[in-house]
């Protein structure tokens, strides 16, 4: 499975990993043991099941060949194979950053350029 990975995070949790180098994960990541990370076509689903109606998110687009060892693909929901990293993520490997905006029906609006 090729193409960036993706991690939605709250722009405080995102600010902590600056000041560290790395993100350490979401509170649901510490408990479950790795960091949860979508492909694009799993991204849309993440948000409307994990997400709705939270405000102050960033996107991370991860470059996946960057994450070493530590990344795994793993059965999740539906049965489909999900990313999860057990390490810390090393912010070399963020490509970029982007701010989810809500869209006119209250999702959460993916960025132009990902297809989830």
């Amino acid at each position: 499975m090729s193409g960036p990975l993706y991690k939605v995070c709250t722009e405080a949790a995102f600010a902590e990993a600056v000041s560290k180098g790395r993100f350490e994960g979401s509170p649901d990541d510490r408990r479950d043991g790795f960091i949860h990370l979508s492909a694009a076509d799993q991204l849309r689903g993440t948000l409307d099941k994990h997400y709705v109606g939270q405000s102050g998110l960033v996107l991370l687009e991860v470059d996946a060949d960057r994450l070493g060892d530590g990344l795994k693909w793993e059965v999740s929901r539906g049965g489909a194979l999900f990313p999860h990293l057990y390490s810390p993520l090393d912010l070399a490997a963020v490509i970029s950053v982007m701010k989810l905006e809500f869209a006119e029906d209250g999702s959460h609006r993916l960025p132009v350029g990902v297809n989830g």
